[in-house]
C-alpha cells in the first residue's frame, strides 16, 4: 500500500534541514580534537551574523505589511519640540487695503528703529533677502550671520577653526595616571626557564602597576615631562631574593627643539611642533592665529551690523515716501472727484458739459481711486518689511508711521578726505588685511619647517625597591646591608639614579612637502595682496559713484521742487481759465495729473537724496558711527586680568638683556597705520569769498527767501484707514472744478497772506474737497503737512556734525526751512 506524502510536512521538513543541518554541522566540527578547527570555525560562527540571505520566508498569517507602509515610505521629521515665537502667536492679522479699523499710529524716530533691530537681531536679517525662493536665511541658516558668531570662533576646536582658548591649551598641564592588577599561572616545562620550579610545577605571578605623569608644554617650544612609577610583582619561583617586591622611579625627561619648530615665534603662531598633523593642521594652530580668525569673524559681524543698520534706515524712508505717496493720491482723488462732481452736476441741470467729458472725469477719478489703493497697501507693505528688520510683530494694532523728517539741506563733502575715511575705515579692507597679516605670520612658520628637526633630548630618574611598599623600617628579611625593607626609603636616599642627554635628528630627504607648504603659502600671500589692491580700487569707484549719485539725486529734487511748483501754478491757471469757460474739462484732468505726479516725483527724489547720504556713509565705512552704533569686545575673564598684571610686574622687575631680542614683534595695532597718499593734494573745495548762488530760476538774482508759515495738518494726521467715496449726485452742493466749496479749508497753503511769490512761483492757495464740504456719503479725506522739515534738527545736526560747510541755496532750503511747527505742537492744530 501507498503512504500518502503531505506537500506541506515535506516543505516544512526541507525548511528545517536548511535551517539546522549547518548548525549541526559546524558544532560537529567544534567537537574534534583539533584546536585549530575548532577556533576557525568557532570565528565563522560568531561572524555569520553579518551574512544576511534573500531566501523567502513563510509565515502562518497573511496580514498586510502595515509598518513598512505607515513608517518606512513616509518623511520623518526631528524629534524637536519648539514653542511658537509670541511675535507670531500674539501677532493679529496683517493690514490690507480691505481692513477698516483704525489702527493705533506709532510714530517712530530712526534712531529708534535701529535701536530696536540692534536689540531684535541676534541673528541677523537682510532686506535683500526677503521673499526671495533662495533666502539663506530658510534655506541655509547655520552660515547667516549672528550674534553668536564671535562667541562661537572663540570657543572653536578643531583643526583650521580654533579659537584663543583651544590654541592656549595646548600649554596647560596634562595629568595622566593608572593602576592595574594582574596574575598569571603557567606550567613550566623547564627548570631553567622556570625560575628554579620543576617541570611541570605551576608559576604564579601577581602584579600591579601605577604610573602618574605630569607633562607641560611650554612657549618657546619646549616641553616637560615629570613621572612616576611603581610596579609589584610577586611570584612563587624559589630564585628570589623576595618573594614580593617593589619597584620603580621618579623620572624628570625634557625635550627642546633646536631648528625647526624652534622658538618662541614658531610656537605663538603654528602651536606646539610636536602636535603637529602636517597636511591636516598646518602651521595655522598657534595663538596668534586663532586670535586673527577671532578679529575676522568680529569683522564679519561688523559688517553684517552694518548692512543691518542701512537696511533699516534705507526701509524707514521706504515707508516714509509711501506716506507721501499716499497723501498725494488722496489729494490727486480729491480733485478729482471735486472735478467729476462739477462735471456731473453740469450735465443733470443741462449745462454745456457733455457726456463724454462727464465720463473722462469719472475714468480720471477711478483711475486715481485705485491709486489710493496702491498707495496704502505700499504703506502696509514697507511697514511689513519695516516690522520685519526689526523683529516687530507682523500686526500689534499699531502702524509705524516715521516721525523723523529727511535731511533737505545740501551735503558738499570732501573728496580726498572721503576717499582717505574710505581706505581707512571699510571692515572689508580690514579684514582682507587680518588675511594677509595671518598669511605673512604662518610663511615665518612654514620656513622654520624647512630645516631639519633636532631636538635636544635629556632625563633623570631616581630608582627605587623594596620587600614593602612603605615601612618605618629599612632592615628587611634578606638582611641586606643597606636595608631594602622600604620601597619609597630606597628612593628618598637618592643611591639609585639614572640620566640621560642627547639629540635626536629627524629629516625627510628634499624636505619636498615643507617647500611645497612654503610655496603654497607664498602664493596664497600674493593672491591676497593683489586682492586688497584691487578691493582698494573697488572702494575708489564705489566712492565716485555715491558722489555722482549724491550730486544727482540733489539736482533731481531741486528740478522736481520747480516741477512741482510749476504743475501747482499750472493748476491755479487752468483754474482761473476755466471760471471764464475758455477751457476743457480734460485740460483740467490733465493738469491735475501733472499735478499728482509733480508732486510724488518730488518726494521720490527726497528720499533718493538721503539713501545717497546713508549710501555714502556706508561707502566711507562711517554708517556706524554716523548712527551712534559701537561695537566693543566683552571683558576678559577675570583670572586673565590677575594673571597680566602679574606678568606685567614680572617684566617691569626684570634685568635688561639687551642682546637679547625679549618680545615678540606686534601683529595688532589700535588703529590704521600708514597713510593715503594721493598725485593731487587736496584743495580748498570753496576759496574765501567763494559763494554760490544757483537759484532754481536762473534768471532770476539776489531773490529774497521766502519765509511762509505753514498751517496745514501734520503728517500725524494721516491715517490709511479710510473708505472709499461715492459718485457725486445733482443735489451736492456748489463747487468749482478744484473742488473749492462755500466752506473751504486749504490743505496746501504755502502763503497765507494770498500773495505769489515772485521767486519760486508759490501758489497761495491749491485747495481740495474739505471734510466737512462733502455729503454724507463721502468720509473724511486725510490730509498731510510738509511739516517740519527744518534745515537743523537734532538728527541731522549729529549727521552733519563733522561735515564742510555747505552753500545754502536762496529758495530750497528755506522753503523746507519754512514749515515749524506751532506754538502748542502738531497735537494741538486743528
Amino acid at each position: 500500500m501507498r503512504q500518502h506524502i503531505d506537500p506541506a510536512a515535506v516543505m516544512t521538513r526541507n525548511t528545517l534541514s536548511k535551517l539546522f543541518c549547518p548548525v549541526l554541522r559546524v558544532i560537529r566540527e567544534i567537537a574534534r580534537p583539533n584546536t585549530f578547527s575548532r577556533s576557525v570555525l568557532a570565528a565563522a560562527v560568531l561572524t555569520s551574523g553579518c551574512v544576511t540571505r534573500d531566501d523567502p520566508l513563510d509565515y502562518p498569517h497573511d496580514e498586510p505589511v502595515q509598518f513598512y507602509r505607515d513608517h518606512a515610505e513616509q518623511i520623518d521629521y526631528p524629534d524637536v519640540y519648539t514653542e511658537t515665537p509670541e511675535e507670531i502667536a500674539l501677532s493679529d492679522e496683517p493690514h490690507t487695503v480691505l481692513s477698516r479699523e483704525r489702527s493705533e499710529p506709532w510714530d517712530m524716530a530712526l534712531g529708534e528703529a535701529v535701536s530696536i533691530a540692534l536689540h531684535n537681531s541676534r541673528v541677523i536679517r537682510s532686506a535683500g533677502q526677503f521673499l526671495n525662493p533662495g533666502n539663506v536665511l530658510l534655506n541655509n541658516g547655520t552660515v547667516v550671520d549672528s550674534a553668536y558668531d564671535p562667541a562661537i570662533q572663540e570657543t572653536g576646536v578643531l583643526f583650521g577653526g580654533r579659537g584663543v582658548e583651544a590654541a592656549l591649551a595646548s600649554f596647560d598641564t596634562n595629568f595622566t595616571t593608572s593602576m592595574t592588577w594582574g596574575r598569571n599561572e603557567q606550567v613550566q616545562n623547564n627548570q631553567f626557564f622556570g625560575g628554579g620550579l620543576n617541570p611541570g610545577a605551576t608559576l604564579v605571578n601577581e602584579t600591579a602597576a601605577f604610573q602618574a605623569n605630569l607633562s607641560k608644554q611650554f612657549g618657546y617650544g619646549g616641553q616637560l615631562q615629570v613621572g612616576h612609577q611603581v610596579n609589584y610583582l610577586w611570584s612563587n619561583s624559589p630564585g628570589q631574593l623576595f618573594p614580593s617586591t617593589y619597584t620603580g622611579n621618579i623620572n624628570a625627561q625634557y625635550r627642546q627643539p633646536l631648528l625647526a619648530g624652534a622658538g618662541t615665534e614658531y610656537t605663538r603662531i603654528a602651536g606646539p611642533i610636536g602636535q603637529s598633523f602636517g597636511g591636516i593642521s598646518g602651521v595655522t594652530q598657534g595663538v596668534v592665529i586663532a586670535r586673527i580668525n577671532n578679529d575676522i569673524t568680529i569683522a564679519e559681524f561688523q559688517a553684517a551690523v552694518r548692512n543691518l543698520v542701512k537696511d533699516v534706515e534705507d526701509t524707514y524712508w521706504d515707508l516714509y515716501l509711501t506716506y507721501r505717496l499716499f497723501d498725494t493720491a488722496i489729494t490727486a482723488r480729491s480733485a478729482a472727484l471735486a472735478t467729476w462732481r462739477f462735471a456731473k452736476i453740469r450735465v443733470d441741470l443741462g449745462g454745456d458739459i457733455d457726456v463724454a467729458a462727464e465720463s473722462q472725469a469719472r475714468d480720471q477719478y477711478w483711475a486715481a481711486q485705485a491709486a489710493v489703493n496702491n498707495s496704502r497697501n505700499g504703506i502696509f507693505a514697507a511697514e511689513t518689511r519695516l516690522r520685519r528688520l526689526l523683529g516687530l510683530p507682523i500686526n500689534e494694532g499699531k502702524v509705524i508711521r516715521p516721525l523723523d523728517e529727511p535731511v533737505t539741506v545740501e551735503y558738499l563733502p570732501d573728496w580726498h578726505l572721503s576717499l582717505s575715511e574710505a581706505l581707512t575705515q571699510r571692515v572689508e579692507l580690514r579684514k582682507q588685511k587680518w588675511n594677509i597679516k595671518s598669511l605673512e605670520l604662518q610663511l615665518i612658520a612654514a620656513r622654520s619647517l624647512t630645516r631639519p628637526r633636532l631636538d635636544f633630548v635629556g632625563g633623570y630618574s631616581v630608582n627605587g625597591f623594596g620587600d614593602d611598599l612603605l615601612r618605618y623600617s629599612d632592615r628587611d628579611s634578606a638582611g641586606t646591608a643597606q636595608g631594602l625593607n622600604s620601597f619609597y626609603e630606597t628612593i628618598t636616599q637618592g643611591n639609585q639614579t639614572g640620566w640621560g642627554l642627547g639629540l635626536e635628528l629627524s629629516m625627510p630627504i628634499g624636505f619636498r612637502q615643507a617647500h611645497a607648504q612654503v610655496r603654497n603659502i607664498e602664493l596664497r600671500l600674493a593672491k591676497a595682496q593683489e586682492v586688497l589692491y584691487v578691493q582698494e580700487m573697488e572702494v575708489g569707484h564705489e566712492m565716485a559713484a555715491a558722489f555722482q549719485e549724491l550730486t544727482r539725486s540733489y539736482a533731481a529734487a531741486q528740478s522736481q521742487f520747480s516741477r512741482r511748483d510749476a504743475a501747482i501754478d499750472n493748476v491755479r491757471t487752468v483754474q482761473l481759465q476755466q471760471e471764464g469757460e475758455i477751457i476743457t474739462i480734460d485740460e483740467v484732468l490733465r493738469a491735475q495729473e501733472r499735478r499728482a505726479q509733480a508732486e510724488a516725483a518730488f518726494f521720490s527724489t527726497i528720499v533718493e537724496y538721503n539713501k545717497a547720504l546713508t549710501n555714502l556713509q556706508f561707502r566711507k565705512g562711517t554708517l556706524l558711527a554716523e548712527a551712534n552704533v559701537h561695537l566693543l569686545e566683552d571683558d576678559w575673564d577675570p583670572d586673565a586680568y590677575v594673571d597680566a598684571y602679574r606678568r606685567a610686574q614680572c617684566r617691569t622687575g626684570a634685568i635688561e638683556a639687551s642682546h637679547k631680542h625679549t618680545e615678540p614683534p606686534a601683529f595688532a595695532m589700535d588703529a590704521p597705520i600708514g597713510r593715503v597718499e594721493f598725485a593731487h593734494p587736496p584743495m580748498e573745495s570753496y576759496p574765501a569769498g567763494f559763494e554760490e548762488a544757483m537759484p532754481f530760476d536762473p534768471t532770476i538774482e539776489d531773490q529774497e527767501p521766502m519765509s511762509p508759515e505753514s498751517e496745514d495738518l501734520p503728517i500725524e494726521e494721516l491715517n490709511p484707514f479710510e473708505s472709499v467715496p461715492e459718485a457725486p449726485s445733482a443735489d451736492a452742493p456748489p463747487a468749482d472744478v478744484l473742488g473749492r466749496s462755500s466752506a473751504l479749508s486749504p490743505i496746501w497753503d504755502l502763503n497765507p497772506n494770498g500773495q505769489r511769490s515772485s521767486a519760486l512761483g508759490m501758489v497761495d492757495q491749491i485747495p481740495t474737497v474739505a471734510p466737512d464740504s462733502q455729503t454724507s456719503d463721502t468720509s473724511e479725506i486725510s490730509r498731510i503737512n510738509h511739516s517740519s522739515w527744518s534745515d537743523v534738527t537734532e538728527h541731522d545736526n549729529q549727521r552733519l556734525e563733522s561735515r564742510p560747510p555747505k552753500t545754502p541755496r536762496t529758495s530750497f532750503d528755506d522753503y523746507f526751512g519754512s514749515f515749524k511747527a506751532p506754538a502748542g505742537g502738531w497735537d494741538s492744530t486743528e
